[in-house]
């Protein structure tokens, strides 16, 4: 059977598809993606099904799944990443996160760790197939390749509009068992205009980015804004390895800025496993184009990786940073509010490298201006996302903090000069009851 055959007795609708779900399964999606007419179908299903476990990273659209009173049929797994979608569902704590660096986690399913069951069902997103019937990820990969080899069904929805990148970025026909076609166009991200203390954030990190350097910009509130704020835009021959490509990449790809030609890894590629940016703006350039490959998290979220590029600077958010230099990016006290994604190996990794730096970028107040968010100690129950060890440059509107090789004194001291002046003084009278005989 040729491939074009294999393809068209593949084909089915979406709810001949999700009818492979039976009570009691394990269903699997990839991160930050939901097939929209799977998951229509698997929402029309719900009369018959009950106690449907999902394993989901970081939802983009609520099919009814996260409302009150779904677990009876629905069970939400959180797979390492809240976010807007899922937080109220994870605030009634009717989700069970998942605590895990992205490229760990397969290997618990993979290698059949003691009371880790397998995947029953997995749907994904993907564009259509070439002239060897190779089917691309389409704009993120994440977790797929794990997926597509250990789960006992996969189910693919083919839409047109999706790019096809290059990289370790496709599989065959035949390594699937059905496919639903159905076109729309991707939904577009909105990003507001930077906000004055975003801009000043955004000057002091620009301080810290060197020619040749390669980068690494975590999404997010600040991140999403850095590129577009012409921080970038002097520097010569940058490199971009990363979780996502963050908007802005590929206009500095544009300017030449981003040339990728002092890479270690992956010369002259701007390597991620997920796209950010704007579809309208950059889908058509970045379709087929050589320079943009998208890897699977193993390979790209992983410290050996990261830590193997030199000049590795990683930029990232947080929510809070005590005066020891611990790094809180996914939760305020107990409450999950997003979560680690590849914040920890970046971190590590860019720490590890050979002239690497790692930037750690947030607000010093929150929104209302009534809560420091440079602390003397993390609220009780805090998840601390980056151990103190490696904490490096710490930047706030304010100024940028220097903690590697620093005492625990001299911590509390950088910090305190970042911290917004209405709680300084505070601080320093909590950092000597603290560090202080």
């Amino acid at each position: 059977m040729d491939w074009q055959e294999e393809y068209q007795r593949k084909l089915v609708t979406a709810e001949e598809a999700v009818s492979n779900v039976r009570s009691g399964n394990r269903i699997a999606f990839s991160v930050n993606e939901q097939p929209i007419a799977l998951s229509e179908a698997l929402t029309a299903r719900l009369v018959d099904l009950r106690d449907v476990e999902i394993h989901i990273s970081n939802p983009i659209i609520d099919f009814g799944w996260f409302e009150p009173g779904m677990r009876e049929f629905f069970e939400i797994k959180q797979l390492s990443y809240a976010g807007r979608v899922a937080r109220p569902m994870s605030d009634r704590r009717e989700i069970d996160y998942m605590p895990l660096l992205y490229s760990i986690w397969p290997k618990a399913e993979v290698e059949g760790r003691p009371g880790i069951r397998g995947t029953d069902v997995f749907m994904m997103l993907a564009s259509p197939p070439d002239q060897d019937g190779y089917l691309s990820f389409g704009w993120s990969i994440w977790g797929k390749k794990s997926y597509l080899d250990s789960a006992k069904k996969v189910i693919v929805e083919v839409n047109a509009n999706l790019p096809r990148l290059y990289g370790d970025n496709q599989f065959h026909v035949s390594e699937i068992d059905h496919i639903v076609e159905h076109d729309y166009p991707r939904s577009e991200f909105k990003h507001p205009e930077p906000e004055d203390y975003m801009r000043a954030i955004g000057q002091h990190v620009g301080t810290l980015v060197r020619d040749g350097d390669t980068i690494a910009i975590g999404a997010g509130r600040i991140g999403n804004t850095l590129c577009a704020q012409g921080i970038f835009d002097d520097r010569n021959d940058l490199g971009y390895h990363a979780e996502n490509i963050v908007p802005g990449i590929v206009p500095l790809v544009n300017k030449g800025v981003m040339t990728g030609n002092h890479k270690t890894l992956n010369r002259g590629k701007v390597v991620c496993n997920n796209f950010l940016a704007d579809p309208a703006m950059d889908f058509a350039f970045i379709d087929r184009n050589p320079m943009f490959e998208l890897h699977p998290q193993e390979y790209v979220v992983n410290i050996r990786t990261i830590s193997a590029h030199d000049n590795m600077v990683a930029i990232n958010g947080a929510l809070s940073v005590d005066l020891t230099g611990q790094i809180a990016s996914e939760s305020i006290g107990p409450r999950m509010y997003t979560g680690s994604g590849g914040q920890p190996s970046f971190a590590i990794g860019s720490m590890l490298s050979k002239g690497g730096r790692s930037i750690i970028m947030l607000r010093s107040t929150s929104n209302d201006g009534n809560v420091s968010r440079i602390t003397s100690c993390l609220d009780a129950g805090t998840i601390v996302t980056v151990p103190r060890n490696f904490a490096d440059y710490i930047v706030t509107e304010f100024g940028i903090a220097s903690l590697l090789g620093k005492s625990q004194r001299e911590r509390a001291q950088e910090l305190i000069a970042i911290a917004h002046p209405d709680f300084r003084s505070e601080l320093e009278r909590q950092a000597r009851k603290l560090f202080w005989p």
